[in-house]
């Protein structure tokens, strides 16, 4: 049974699920960062998962940075797994600006998140239920 991390249930917005992956947006306004888990118990590395989820998890992951980058303006992707701090397997997506608050170093660890508001929040969600194909399912 699929189970989010505490920490990522804690950092993150709730967005919806590809058919592999839930999609969640980080709150952190300062820049369009997003985290696709796929839903799957006790993985932890990308070799972990059987041939057909890795290639789903890089065809949901390509396709979304491809979307965030034309949609947001991007610069920059930045597409990575780290797991040093959530061990569960997660993929970050992360439009990056010349004008961002960290460019052109990494995001992790350079300013205090700033959370998202209500209305940011819906103005994310909205600019991808116009560009996120059938395939993909928004929460609540």
């Amino acid at each position: 049974m699929f189970i989010l991390d505490s920490r990522l249930e804690q950092d993150t917005l709730p967005i919806g699920d590809f058919p592999l992956c839930r999609l969640l947006l980080m709150n952190d306004a300062q820049y369009p960062w997003f985290i696709l888990v796929p839903r799957r118990e006790a993985v932890s590395e990308l070799f972990q998962l059987d041939a057909a989820d890795q290639q789903q998890l890089w065809r949901e992951t390509t396709a979304f940075a491809e979307i965030v980058k034309d949609s947001f303006g991007a610069d920059k992707m930045n597409v990575a797994t780290l797991g040093n701090v959530v061990s569960q397997l997660h993929m970050h997506v992360i439009a990056r600006s010349r004008d961002d608050a960290a460019w052109p170093a990494p995001v992790w660890g350079r300013h205090q998140p700033k959370p998202y508001t209500q209305d940011q929040a819906a103005a994310i969600r909205a600019r991808l239920k116009t560009v996120l194909t059938d395939q993909f399912r928004f929460g609540e």
